[in-house]
Formats: structure tokens, C-alpha cells, sequence
């Protein structure tokens, strides 16, 4: 199959300056009241929960596309399920969360509109406990469900506002496709020039309104409400050290005693909680610090100087060096550690998973295809077990298995990204072309790419061998996502040549499937 390249590479730069525009917009009027704007104002009026939505749906193409996103099943699980967990407490349901981690060394965190939450790495192996990262969630959160973007329009001058219009715009155009980057770039310079010093009266008030919510959110979910001021004061005794040991939380979280000082009277209101130590939390910290090291250096390092005996390390840190021993190409060493680990706590996914890697790593590959085979039975359509199955049945060269198994979890269980793109590989594979290019357009549909999604469902329809039901979907689909385009785009838009406008393709026309070379390597 010739696959050809048509992904557009969006300038960084643009991504740069909404990152910074964005915070400016996010600010509130002076409240007491932890309540969200009725419907109706202009806050909603402003910018709805679509538009949240797309917005930041674009930011995170950006982000994956400059490989910022840590997009590792394992980590993704746990990062994704102690989300869920804070904000299924935060709100009625009316919206969908998000949360990544974002491959950077960096001390923050940040909320994107339209749910997306992003922890930085650095931050992650920064905290001393799943409280405190749950704390920093829960504040984030809270950012997302009080809208403080939507709201802070609702605080801005009309002149403000229409330059802000003017960047959404920009941006909502560009994600659809059609922008252009320069003059994204420009919308957002002058919204940002515009609402800078508006935003710095309400900076605080943000904040401080995220602090009370988060801390209730998190005593809900049963962790110690202690744990977010805690961090934060803890953050804050490094502005002691001087300017350049400052985190970066702090220069985008504004932290003052008085603000520590509050938190800790509001954590003080709730019951005392001492939770049990989170072995999920405690791998998942190990396995971000290897993954980390695999860019800067040589995890094996790390851990020799913990101690050379495993009775020297804790069981995290003895599967983080099992981990350094994979990615060291040390793959032998880490079948034997993850072996040894499976058997003592087989009911940890972690460690088959990890052995299923390993096995892969020394050619062993039916015996990983068992190891992962027996962990599925233990935790049927467990997202990382799967995907580590999909990838051993790929290299089996078992692609039709491969298929069937992950697109079983694509219909079971909310997808990432990354698995539908391994999906799409999966179907590709094993020679079901049309299927391959319909997750494609999903992943593109995920990521807020709506016209690289049309391009893969009308190459879906272009082939020969799709089946009436086939067809009947890909058509429907393509219907709905060409009605979230833009009006003016949507009411130009002509179909292909040779194609009809239910989007079929006479049978006399020309073109061949290919999937697009960036998607699919």
C-alpha cells in the first residue's frame, strides 16, 4: 500500500502563545460563591462547552505533535482512573475529562478548556504521596467545572471581548482546517496584548475559588484534604531559594502565605484521613522516572545508586529497575525481575505487563503472547493489558487477532488516541482497509483535525470491497462531522470529484487507499 503525507505540522509558536493567552482570559468576577454562571449569561453567550471543547482539542493536536504527550498505556490508566475519580465529584456529568501527562521535567500542571488536564512529569515524581497528586488534580479540576474561561470574558470590556472573538475564531477555523497560521498567531497576540492587564485583578480570585473546591473534591474521594496545601506550602518555602529555584507551578498558580494560610483552615473542616499508601501510585512514579531517564541519560544509573541488592529497594523501586534494565537494553535481566514480581503479587497488571514487554524485547514472543493471554483472563479489557496484547499479536504477525481484540476495547471502553491509531494498524494489517481508515478518522475527530477526519472517511468509501453496512456508517458519519465544520466552509464544501454528495464514489473513479504515513508508521 503507498502511503502518502498530508498531516499539517501547526507552528509551536502559535501553541506558545495561546498557552499564555489563555490564563489571562481565565478570570473571574470577585466572588464568595463557589457557583457556576446560570445559563444565559454572557459567560455562556461567550463561549459554549462546544467551543471549550474544540479549543481544547487543538491544543492538545499541538501538544502531541510536539511530542509532549507521554503516551504510555500504563501511565495514561492510572493518571486517566484518579482523575475520573476526583472529577466525577466535581461536577453533574454535563461535561468529559481528560488527563495526561505531559513529558516535561518541569514542577506544574495546567486545566485546558473543554476538560483536558495536563501533569507535568516532573511534578508527578515531585509529590510525596497520591494526596498531593490528587490535590494538584482536584485544583485543576476545579479550574475546568467553575469555567474560569468563560467567565473571565464575562469580566472583560466590549473592546476585549471582540478581540477575543477574533482569537477564537482564529482558532476554531484552524482546527477545523482551514486557518492559517499566521493569522492565528496574530488573533491571539492581540487578545492577549488586550486582556493582560485586565486579567491581573482577578488572577487571585481564580485561584483561591479552585483551592475551596478542590479541597472538598478531594476530602470526597476520600483523601487527606491536608495533602493540597501541604504541596503548596511546600512549593512555596522554594521561592527561599531565589528567583531561579522558583517551580514553575508557582509562576502559573500564584501562591501567597495567605492563600497557604486558607487552604489550610478550609482542609482543617474536614475530617482527618489517613489513606493507605497506593502501590499504583508508587509504579506509576517509577515508571515516568525511567521513561524520563530514556531521553536524559541511563535510568540503570539511578537505581545503582539506591543500592545494589533488591533488598535495598522498594518494591516500586525494584520494578523501576527492572524497567531500566528493558530500556537499557538489558531485556533479559528485566524478564527475570517482572517474573519474580508476577508470581509474588499476581494480582498487580503492572507487572504482566511489564514481563509481556520484556519477553517481546528478547524475541520470546509466544511466550509473551501467554503472559498476556493469562493477564487478560485475570483482568478482561484492562486498557494496558490489551494494548500490550495488541502490540505481541502485531508482532506475531497474528494481525486478525490482533483487530479483533482491540477493536473489542474500542467499543467497550472510552479509547485513547493511541489506541485507536494501534487499532487502525491492527486493522490495516490484516488487510480490513476501509475499518483502518474510519479509526483514523476518529483519531483525527479526537485530536480536533475535522478535515483530515472527512479525507479518511472518504477514503474509507473509496474502497472497492466495503460492504453496504460499512458504507451506510461511513457515510453517516461523514454527514455528522461535515456539520460541525464551519458554516461558511460547511456550505462551500463540493464533494470529490467522481464522489456523490452522500459521499460515494462512482465506480468508474479513480484513487487508491492509503493510509497517511504520519498516522501509521
Amino acid at each position: 500500500m503507498n502511503f502518502t503525507a498530508i498531516l499539517r505540522r501547526p507552528r509551536l509558536s502559535a501553541f506558545a502563545l495561546l498557552l499564555a493567552t489563555l490564563p489571562a482570559l481565565a478570570q473571574p468576577q470577585k466572588s464568595s460563591q463557589d457557583q457556576l454562571p446560570e445559563m444565559g449569561t454572557a459567560a455562556q453567550a461567550a463561549l459554549s462547552l462546544e467551543d471549550e471543547s474544540q479549543i481544547g482539542r487543538m491544543v492538545m493536536r499541538n501538544l502531541r505533535e510536539a511530542g509532549m504527550v507521554l503516551d504510555d498505556p500504563e501511565v495514561h490508566e492510572y493518571i486517566q482512573s484518579l482523575g475520573l475519580r476526583l472529577s466525577s465529584l466535581a461536577q453533574d456529568g454535563n461535561r468529559n475529562f481528560n488527563f495526561f501527562v505531559v513529558r516535561d521535567p518541569a514542577i506544574n500542571a495546567f486545566a485546558l478548556p473543554g476538560g483536558y488536564v495536563g501533569i507535568h512529569s516532573g511534578l508527578m515524581l515531585e509529590t510525596r504521596n497520591e494526596s498531593e497528586l490528587a490535590g494538584v488534580l482536584a485544583h485543576e479540576v476545579a479550574h475546568v467545572t467553575q469555567r474560569h474561561i468563560a467567565r473571565g470574558l464575562e469580566a472583560q470590556s466590549r473592546a476585549n471581548l471582540m478581540a477575543t472573538a477574533a482569537m477564537l475564531a482564529a482558532i476554531l477555523v484552524g482546527a477545523a482546517g482551514g486557518g492559517s497560521s499566521d493569522v492565528t498567531m496574530g488573533a491571539i497576540t492581540a487578545a492577549q496584548n488586550m486582556a493582560a492587564q485586565a486579567s491581573i485583578n482577578f488572577t487571585r480570585d481564580n485561584e483561591y475559588e479552585a483551592d475551596r473546591i478542590g479541597i472538598g473534591v478531594l476530602a470526597s474521594a476520600g483523601f487527606d484534604p491536608n495533602a493540597m496545601p501541604a504541596f503548596f506550602d511546600t512549593m512555596f518555602r522554594r521561592t527561599q531559594l531565589g528567583p531561579d529555584r522558583v517551580p514553575e507551578l508557582l509562576r502559573t498558580h500564584p501562591v501567597t502565605s495567605n492563600r497557604i494560610a486558607e487552604s489550610k483552615d478550609r482542609a482543617l473542616q474536614y475530617p482527618p484521613v489517613n489513606p493507605k499508601e497506593s502501590l499504583s501510585y508508587a509504579l506509576m512514579k517509577e515508571r515516568i522516572r525511567v521513561l524520563l531517564f530514556t531521553r536524559n541519560g541511563d535510568p540503570r544509573d539511578y537505581y545503582r545508586a539506591l543500592g545494589e541488592n533488591e533488598a535495598d529497594l522498594s518494591l516500586a523501586q525494584t520494578y523501576g529497575r527492572g524497567l531500566s534494565h528493558l530500556y537499557g537494553n538489558e531485556a533479559d535481566k528485566a524478564v527475570v525481575t517482572f517474573m519474580r514480581l508476577r508470581q509474588q503479587y499476581p494480582e498487580v497488571m503492572a507487572f504482566h505487563t511489564a514481563l509481556g514487554q520484556a519477553q517481546l524485547a528478547t524475541g520470546r514472543t509466544q511466550e509473551a503472547l501467554g503472559t498476556l493471554e493469562h493477564a487478560l483472563e485475570l483482568a478482561p479489557r484492562n486498557v494496558p493489558v490489551t494494548v500490550r496484547y495488541g502490540e505481541a499479536l502485531l508482532q506475531a504477525g497474528r494481525a486478525k487477532r490482533a483487530h479483533e481484540v482491540l477493536l473489542d476495547l474500542f467499543n467497550n471502553v472510552p479509547p485513547t488516541q493511541e489506541q485507536i491509531r494501534l487499532t487502525a494498524m491492527a486493522a490495516n494489517a490484516a488487510g480490513d482497509v476501509a475499518d483502518a481508515y474510519s479509526y483514523m478518522a476518529e483519531y483525527h475527530l479526537m485530536g480536533g483535525d475535522l478535515m483530515l477526519a472527512i479525507n479518511q472517511l472518504e477514503l474509507a468509501l473509496s474502497v472497492p470491497s466495503i460492504t453496504d453496512q460499512q458504507r451506510a456508517k461511513f457515510v453517516a458519519r461523514l454527514k455528522e462531522v461535515r456539520e460541525w465544520l464551519p458554516k461558511e466552509r460547511n456550505r462551500s464544501k463540493k464533494p470529490p470529484d467522481g464522489q456523490a454528495p452522500d459521499g460515494q464514489r462512482s465506480p468508474d473513479s479513480p484513487g487508491s487507499p492509503g493510509l497517511v504515513r504520519d498516522d501509521l508508521p
